[in-house]
């Protein structure tokens, strides 16, 4: 895991490229404190901050050479070495142990096809020096981050927002298209772009080329859906299993010690007890967040299930206090690089603290299984709908009225919800929520909707579980596991987000992902004797619980509200008058949206420029 950045720019004269590439190499020294190099050709420059992993020997360092090849890379391919083995039997010769060599080795062989060979994580530039070809990528989910500013000839880009506001080509003009995604739906980046008009982002499954002057994005993958496997239900249970054992062992690969985020949910303890499946009796830490108080949930008791079931985990624990909270959130939102949408992120941030304290450089967390397994109890809205949309009335019904009493929820609301999913394809219903679920608060017109959700093929279910992969969940929640983990200079694996296993996961009809009210059934029952049965029969689902906004608003971030609507001139001042002074009279009915509010006039005054 590093941090890389660079430019083309032949504007620029040798002395201030080299001066503006280091001081943009420093923003983000946090990605990479192991090695600090920088590589030039002509007007091309590239950077790269070191976090060692695999091969920690000085050849590995980066920028790396493979005859007139250059590579600086971000992330992990954790096929690497049966790529390698490949490799070697068709003549191809390797000076180091790392992955990022099996890279430019694989781009010499296939060129930019080389990415469908790896099974891993990534952003990385290649320089062809020979063709004078600039080549990145990006993985299958963007799991790693890579964001650039072009403009003609001049192409700056890095890991994060904070090197190319270094940039000459940066302004601090704000995309509010964003800016309203953000308020409205809580996502924090959407396809291409970001909170800044200038700055955009390589898409995730997406490569970009720069030839002759010209640049070209493509696509290089995508979840085929609406195709569905004819095999038994104990074929669909073994090739599961058989795919989750090979990605947490290809996930473990490291030479450095590999920890675990250990919730109590069903997805952590998962990836923890198959960790000691595969090795049993192993010494491996794992690291939880925790809150006591009126209210607050406390998830100990599911942990401690995984913990009596192998005793070889060595628990961490933290449990934050508001005096911490509020001294933390500057910093937090900082290397956040967003105005973030809700309060979990502290939570996570914590956690990472907690894992870098103890040394720990690489961890295994549990992103990724929500989004293509049905993990979401508003999934059930979709799955109501296909069965409406197949005549299953009683089934419907049944599954309706199951749902409303596990969840307190009334019956009325949810049927309603799930009639909408019948008549309405994707955009269509998050395009309502995004202009009636709170009050519209922009200047700009609320029409249309500043996204654009493609039907693809299959169910109703399929469709909102590919929206969640790869426009209105995932892409967000993979943002936070970035930036909170490379504050403290750790590298966050994520074994669920292996792409053969997606893709077999997509290959299921749905019953095997929400069979009746039981959510990730297939989960459940290929792991059935390796997760404990308290956690193997949970229904709920927790995530990353915090005390929550309304509790922190009203207390260590109480300064948060100290604003007034006028400082956000693009949204209407009378809306977000009565919205914040709701709020302090305390109503939480819009509790999220003050958050919101809040945490984007903060980021805006202390974060940029």
């Amino acid at each position: 895991m590093c941090g890389i950045s660079g430019f083309i720019d032949p504007v620029l004269s040798a002395t201030d490229a080299d001066r503006l590439l280091h001081n943009m190499l420093k923003s983000i020294a946090h990605r990479g404190p192991d090695d600090s190099s920088i590589y030039n050709d002509g007007d091309v420059w590239l950077g790269h901050n070191r976090l060692s992993i695999i091969d920690l020997s000085s050849e590995a360092n980066q920028p790396m050479h493979y005859d007139d090849l250059v590579i600086i890379f971000n992330g992990e391919i954790y096929n690497y070495i049966e790529i390698k083995q490949q490799l070697l039997r068709e003549g191809m010769q390797f000076t180091t142990s790392s992955d990022t060599e099996v890279i430019l080795a694989s781009y010499r062989k296939w060129g930019t096809d080389c990415v469908k060979q790896f099974v891993g994580m990534w952003s990385f530039v290649i320089w062809d020096k020979r063709k004078k070809i600039f080549f990145a990528s990006r993985d299958r989910f963007g799991i790693k981050p890579f964001y650039y500013i072009y403009n003609g000839s001049r192409f700056y880009f890095g890991s994060e927002y904070k090197p190319l506001k270094l940039s000459p080509l940066f302004s601090n003009e704000l995309n509010l298209d964003q800016v309203s995604r953000g308020l409205q739906m809580g996502w924090v980046c959407y396809n291409d772009e970001t909170y800044f008009e200038k700055i955009k982002a390589l898409p995730a499954a997406h490569n970009l080329i720069i030839e002759n002057g010209k640049i070209t994005i493509e696509r290089y993958w995508d979840i085929e859906t609406g195709k569905y496997l004819n095999i038994s239900e104990e074929e669909k249970k073994e090739k599961f299993l058989a795919l989750f054992k090979d990605s947490v062992n290809l996930h473990l690969r490291s030479d450095v010690t590999v920890g675990s985020c250990l919730s109590g949910g069903l997805d952590s303890s998962a990836i923890a007890g198959m960790v000691q499946h595969l090795h049993p009796g192993i010494k491996y830490k794992s690291f939880s967040i925790y809150y006591e108080g009126k209210g607050d949930v406390d998830e100990r008791p599911f942990i401690r299930e995984v913990l009596n079931k192998y005793p070889a985990i060595e628990p961490y624990y933290y449990s934050p206090t508001d005096v911490e909270v509020g001294e933390s959130f500057h910093h937090a939102l900082y290397h956040a690089d967003v105005p973030c949408t809700g309060s979990s992120f502290m939570s996570q941030y914590f956690l990472m603290k907690l894992i870098g304290s103890q040394k720990i450089k690489v961890v295994l967390d549990g992103q990724g299984s929500d989004e293509y397994l049905g993990g979401y109890m508003h999934t059930f809205y979709r799955v109501i709908a296909d069965q409406l949309r197949n005549f299953k009335l009683s089934k419907a019904l049944q599954t309706t009225t199951a749902i409303s009493k596990q969840t307190g929820a009334s019956f009325m609301p949810h049927i309603a919800k799930s009639l909408l999913s019948v008549t309405m394809h994707e955009q269509q219903l998050y395009a309502l929520e995004y202009k009636k679920y709170y009050p519209f608060l922009s200047n700009q017109s609320a029409t249309p909707a500043p996204f654009q959700l493609p039907d693809v093929n299959g169910n109703r279910t399929d469709n909102f579980l590919y929206q969640l992969m790869f426009s209105t969940s995932l892409p967000s929640l993979l943002h936070y596991e970035d930036r909170n983990s490379m504050a403290f200079s750790i590298e966050s694996r994520v074994p669920f987000l292996d792409h053969r296993l997606v893709e077999f996961a997509f290959s299921l009809p749905v019953k095997d992902k929400v069979n009746g009210i039981v959510t990730k059934d297939i989960l459940r029952q290929s792991l059935n004797g390796i997760l404990p049965e308290a956690v193997k029969n949970r229904k709920d689902k927790k995530g990353f619980v915090t005390p929550g906004e309304s509790k922190w608003l009203r207390g260590p971030l109480s300064h948060l509200l100290d604003f007034k609507s006028s400082d956000l001139p693009f949204l209407n001042a009378d809306k977000v008058s009565h919205v914040l002074t709701e709020y302090k009279k305390g109503s939480n009915k819009m509790v999220a949206l003050t958050w919101r509010l809040a945490v984007l006039n903060y980021w805006m005054k202390n974060f940029t420029s």
